[in-house]
C-alpha cells in the first residue's frame, strides 16, 4: 500500500473519528438533560467522574501501549506473534479492573448509599465493562491496521445508540436502580461494540470475498484466536519489549501528569478532545505505517520520508492555528462561558481563571498531541527508553513545581504546571523531530511559524474582545452580551478568512484529504 493511499485512508479515519465525536457529545448531552428529569445529580456525578474514570483508566493502562507498539509493526511480520501478544491485554485489564476497583472501594471515600445506591456493584460492573472491551481487542487491531473507517462508525454508533436507548429505558422504568442503571449500560455498551467486530470478522473471513483480500493476515476466524506459531514463538520478543517500554510512558503520564478540574476540565477540553484526539489517533497510525522505526530519514524511501513530513508539517499547522483560536478567544469568552453553562456560583469566582489557564494548556495540549503521534511512530525502543527516563528525572521538578504553584496561586498553579510540564514534552518531540530530518531537504517542525499577517489577526482579535469583555460583559445583561458574541463572531470569521488567506498549503492538505470522499475502502 502506497504513502499517498495510507495518508488518504488515514485521513478517512480522522474524519469519521471527529464526527463520532460530534455525535456522541450530543448524544450524551441530550442524555444527561433527560436523566437529570428523573435521577438525582449526585448519582449522575458518580457515573461521570468516578466510575468512568475507573474504565477509561483501566482501558488506558492496560491497552495503550500494546496499542502503540503493535500498530507501528511492518506489515512484513508474524502476525500470530502480534495477536498473541494483543491478548495479553484481557488479563492485565482483569489485574487493573481489580486494582484500581479495591482503590476506588477502600482509599476513596465512597458515597453515601442513599444518595448514590448501589456504588460497589457500579465499581465491579464498570471494571467487568473495561475487560469485556480488552477481549475485542485483536479484532479491533486487525480493522484498525487496515484501516477499515466504515465498520468502526458502525460498530461505536450502533453501540451508544443502543446504550443509549437501554438508560434511557431503565431510567423511565427502574429509576430506583440507581447505579445499576448505567453500570449495566456500561456493560451492554462493550458487550456490543465488541460483538460487532467478531461478528464482521467472522462473516468476512467466511465468505468468498475473504479470498480477494490479499491484505488481510488470516483466512480463517480461528487464526485471530491464541495459538502457537509455526516456530514456536508465542509472541514477538521485539514487540513485546517495545509494548513494555511504552507502558512504562503510559504508566507514568497517566499517574504524574495527567488532570485537572472537573467543570474547568470538561469545558476547556471539549474543543480538544473533539478534534485533536481523532487527528492524533488516526495520523499515529499512518507514520506507523509509512515510516520505519530504527532507520534514519535518508535511509528510508524517500517517497515515503517527504510524505510525512508533508502531513506532519500539515497537522503541526492545523494544531497550533487550532489552540490559538481557543486560547485567544477563549480568554475573552471563558466568564460568559460559564455563566451560561453554571450561573454566577461559576462565573463570580476562580472559575474564569481556572478556564482562562486552561485554555493556553489547550494550545500546548495540541501542538503536543501531533509531535509525539509522530516522534513515537518514528521512535525505537532506546529511543523510547531515554524518554521514559527523561519523563521520569522531570516528574519530581513538575510535582515540586505543582506544590510551589498551588500555594503561591491555587488551583490556577496546577494548570500553569502542567503547561511546564507539557511545554517540556513538546521541546523533547521537537529536538526528535529536527534530529530525525536534519539530513533531509524536509523542515516539518515550518508548520509552527505563521505568517506577520495572520499574527496580527489574532493579536488584534485578542485585544478588540478583552475590551468588548470589560464594556460588554457579564453584568450588562443579555442585549451587552449578544453584542459581545456578535463582535466575537465577527473577529473569529475575519481571523478565520485571514487563515484561509494565508495558509494555502493547509487549506491544500485540509481539502484533498480531508474533504474528498475516497474509493479505497472497498472492504468495508
Amino acid at each position: 500500500m502506497g504513502s499517498q493511499e495510507v495518508l488518504g485512508q488515514a485521513a478517512r479515519l480522522a474524519s469519521s473519528g471527529l464526527l463520532l465525536q460530534v455525535l456522541f457529545r450530543l448524544i450524551t448531552f441530550v442524555l444527561n438533560a433527560f436523566i437529570l428529569r428523573f435521577l438525582s445529580k449526585e448519582i449522575v456525578g458518580v457515573v461521570n467522574v468516578r466510575l468512568t474514570l475507573l474504565y477509561s483508566t483501566t482501558l488506558f493502562l492496560a491497552r495503550e501501549a500494546f496499542r502503540r507498539a503493535c500498530l507501528s509493526g511492518s506489515t512484513q511480520r508474524d502476525w500470530s506473534q502480534t495477536l498473541n501478544l494483543l491478548w495479553l491485554t484481557a488479563p492485565l485489564g482483569v489485574l487493573w479492573s481489580l486494582f484500581l476497583g479495591l482503590v476506588w472501594l477502600q482509599l476513596l471515600e465512597v458515597p453515601d448509599p442513599n444518595v448514590a445506591p448501589h456504588y460497589a456493584a457500579g465499581v465491579v460492573l464498570f471494571g467487568l465493562s473495561a475487560v469485556v472491551e480488552l477481549l475485542g481487542e485483536p479484532f479491533w487491531f486487525l480493522a484498525q491496521a487496515h484501516m477499515f473507517v466504515k465498520l468502526k462508525v458502525i460498530a461505536e454508533s450502533l453501540s451508544v445508540v443502543l446504550k443509549s436507548v437501554l438508560t434511557v429505558f431503565l431510567v423511565l422504568w427502574l429509576p430506583h436502580w440507581g447505579l445499576y442503571i448505567f453500570s449495566l449500560a456500561q456493560l451492554f455498551y462493550t458487550t456490543v461494540l465488541v460483538l460487532c467486530y467478531v461478528i464482521y470478522f467472522t462473516k468476512l473471513l467466511g465468505s468468498p470475498e475473504s479470498t480477494k483480500l490479499q491484505t488481510l493476515p488470516v483466512s480463517r476466524i480461528t487464526d485471530l484466536l491464541p495459538n502457537i506459531t509455526r516456530n514456536g514463538a508465542i509472541i514477538n520478543w521485539k514487540e513485546a519489549k517495545l509494548t513494555w517500554s511504552f507502558f512504562k510512558q503510559s504508566f507514568l503520564k497517566q499517574i504524574l501528569t495527567e488532570g485537572v478540574y472537573d467543570i474547568v476540565n470538561n469545558l476547556g477540553s471539549l474543543v480538544a478532545r473533539l478534534l485533536f484526539q481523532p487527528i492524533e489517533e488516526s495520523f499515529y497510525v499512518f507514520f506507523a505505517k509509512v515510516l520505519e522505526r530504527e532507520k534514519d530519514a535518508t535511509l528510508q524511501k524517500q517517497e515515503d520520508v517527504a510524505v510525512a513530513a508533508a502531513v506532519l508539517e500539515s497537522l503541526l499547522k492545523l494544531a497550533l492555528l487550532s489552540g490559538l483560536t481557543i486560547t485567544v478567544f477563549g480568554f475573552a469568552y471563558s466568564q460568559l462561558a460559564l455563566d451560561i453553562y453554571g450561573g454566577t456560583m461559576l462565573s463570580s469566582g476562580s472559575g474564569p481563571v481556572l478556564l482562562r489557564s486552561y485554555c493556553l494548556y489547550v494550545l500546548l495540549l495540541a501542538i503536543n498531541g501531533v509531535t509525539e503521534c509522530f516522534t513515537f511512530a518514528a521512535m525505537s525502543k532506546e529511543e523510547v527508553d531515554r524518554y521514559n527516563f527523561v519523563m521520569l528525572a522531570l516528574s519530581s521538578s513538575f510535582l515540586v513545581l505543582s506544590y510551589l504553584l498551588t500555594r503561591w496561586c491555587g488551583s490556577v498553579g496546577f494548570i500553569l504546571a502542567n503547561c511546564f510540564n507539557m511545554g517540556i514534552r513538546i521541546t523533547q518531540s521537537l529536538c526528535f523531530i529536527h534530529h530525525y530530518y536534519r539530513r533531509s531537504p524536509h523542515r516539518p517542525l515550518a508548520g509552527l511559524c505563521l505568517s506577520p499577517v495572520l499574527l496580527g489577526a489574532f493579536a488584534l482579535s485578542g485585544g478588540v474582545t478583552a475590551v468588548s469583555e470589560v464594556f460588554l460583559c457579564c453584568e450588562q445583561g443579555w442585549p451587552a452580551r449578544l453584542g459581545h458574541i456578535a463582535l466575537g463572531a465577527f473577529c473569529l470569521g475575519a481571523t478565520l478568512g485571514t487563515a484561509f488567506l494565508t495558509e494555502t498549503k493547509l487549506v491544500h492538505f485540509l481539502r484533498t484529504q480531508l474533504g474528498v470522499p475516497r474509493r479505497t475502502d472497498k472492504t468495508t
